[in-house]
């Protein structure tokens, strides 16, 4: 397996798995991809079918990973995905399945579900990726003696998920930037509380599409980076992307009995990670139907998948919605699904996002490439947060159950794309707890909170709160990094 940019740099050059675990983006800017996908046979898709979630993602990352030794791979991920770690659930029976399949009921015809991703400690689907990725991280510098000072930016989820993979672990440092006042109370207090030397909240006077610009420059100032150990854990990290495609197997081997059989996943997006794994499972051969992109009234994506326009926002264009994960402007890792659009042709790939930053954006809809989209099977859809509310209510008064404002997003949207007899599945991101106040606005009671997070938003809070500026960003890491 090697591994090629987006945008060519590196072309003749051998690229492992460990070797771009720890660094993020490419030399060039763009992002890392295999240089070229591996499928799964028919035969293999089978014996996967009987696989626990931890066996299942040893077969799928091994395809990515052939630089790691099978039995430390197998370890690591049988590490990682264990029931007591995966264990906010109500039973379990659930708690073992890691990702239990929830079905709901027959709407125009398909069996709708939703796939459960947030029992993880973090009660978030970042936890799938994330607790793997501190896992890896620690193994491989545990193998060079390395040190990693690991810079994030988070809209809600991506940061506390990462802090809770990382606390504690050997040889790493986390500086996660977060927007000021802008992630919900308990999102807030998940990172804030935490007093773990090794990491690091700074809050950003700024939406999270700053905080992720930050985190951009830095990843291409290569003198700053390789001087302070720099890596990130944001979705640009190909590991995390690969990590998130087990679930989809593991969904699909749940609301099927065989593999003629095909299903659709909805998935709400924000960075486009997500749904990019998504789209790589489908190229690994997952009989996928459609993979619906939902958004909030951050519509960009939507926009594109309806239009053929990529158009980003700026600060001012930004909403601050119920559903916060989702408040972003420039998704950054469509670059990777544009990258496959195009025929993986990196010189036109350097030019359109030298147009997102110089005019931002561009259009396909002219050239002829955007009618490849249908080819991939994506679909889209936007809510508000009126449609939020109702999905909220209709799903707790239909199904007696509660979901959270990022899935019911996407919920609303996967009805808008049902198809008789393809099974749906909606992508559940997060517990109803993280977000109460729609909760309490839609069904006039709090939400379930597990014992463990008993009085979070009462604990002190540890941030630095700094002004949008790459500048002074770096100058609080390297005046908190010390050998």
């Amino acid at each position: 397996m090697n591994y090629i940019s987006t945008r060519g740099a590196g072309i003749g050059e051998r690229h492992t798995f460990s070797g771009i675990l720890l660094g993020g983006l490419a030399k060039d800017g763009g992002l890392y991809l295999p240089a070229e996908y591996p499928r799964v046979p028919a035969n293999e898709l089978a014996r996967w079918r009987t696989l626990s979630y931890a066996d299942l993602a040893f077969e799928v990352l091994s395809k990515f990973s052939d630089d790691i030794p099978a039995d430390d791979l197998r370890a690591l991920t049988r590490r990682t995905y264990k029931a007591d770690v995966y264990c906010n659930v109500r039973d379990s029976e659930s708690a073992a399945q890691i990702t239990p399949l929830k079905p709901l009921g027959v709407e125009s015809g398909a069996q709708l579900s939703l796939l459960e991703l947030s029992n993880g400690p973090t009660l978030a689907f970042k936890d799938m990726a994330m607790q793997l990725l501190g896992n890896l991280f620690e193994y491989t510098l545990g193998t060079t003696g390395q040190t990693l000072n690991i810079l994030g930016a988070t809209s809600g989820d991506t940061g506390s998920a990462a802090e809770y993979a990382m606390r504690g672990k050997k040889g790493i440092r986390v500086f996660m930037l977060s927007p000021h006042r802008k992630m919900s109370a308990f999102q807030t207090a998940q990172m804030y509380s935490l007093q773990d030397p090794n990491i690091f909240n700074i809050a950003v006077d700024g939406v999270f599409d700053d905080c992720q610009d930050i985190v951009k420059a830095v990843s291409n100032d290569h003198a700053f980076k390789a001087n302070y150990k720099i890596g990130t854990v944001n979705s640009i990290n190909w590991a995390r992307v690969v990590a998130q495609v087990v679930y989809y197997f593991k969904g699909y081997f749940a609301a099927t009995k065989s593999n003629d059989e095909r299903v659709s996943f909805t998935v709400p997006s924000g960075n486009f990670g997500n749904v990019c794994a998504g789209h790589i499972a489908r190229m690994m051969g997952l009989p996928i139907e459609k993979l619906v992109v939902a958004t909030n009234e951050n519509d960009v994506l939507d926009e594109f998948f309806t239009s053929g326009i990529y158009r980003v926002r700026g600060s001012a264009e930004t909403y601050h919605t119920s559903s916060p994960s989702m408040d972003i402007s420039k998704a950054s890792n469509f670059e990777r699904f544009v990258f496959d659009l195009l025929g993986r042709d990196p010189k036109r790939v350097l030019q359109l996002f030298r147009d997102v930053e110089e005019q931002g954006g561009f259009d396909l809809a002219a050239s002829g490439d955007f009618a490849r989209v249908r080819e991939f099977g994506f679909v889209s859809g936007s809510s508000t947060h009126a449609d939020r509310v109702e999905a909220i209510r209709d799903v707790h008064r239909r199904y007696d159950t509660m979901i959270d404002t990022h899935t019911a997003d996407g919920l609303k949207v996967a009805r808008e794309h049902l198809q008789a007899g393809i099974p749906m599945i909606v992508l559940e991101t997060a517990q109803p707890l993280k977000f109460g106040e729609t909760i309490r606005e839609a069904l006039a009671r709090e939400p379930e909170r597990p014992a463990a997070f008993a009085g979070l938003e009462a604990l002190p809070q540890r941030f630095e709160v700094l002004p949008a500026d790459v500048q002074q960003v770096k100058d609080f890491i390297a005046a908190n990094v010390r050998d």
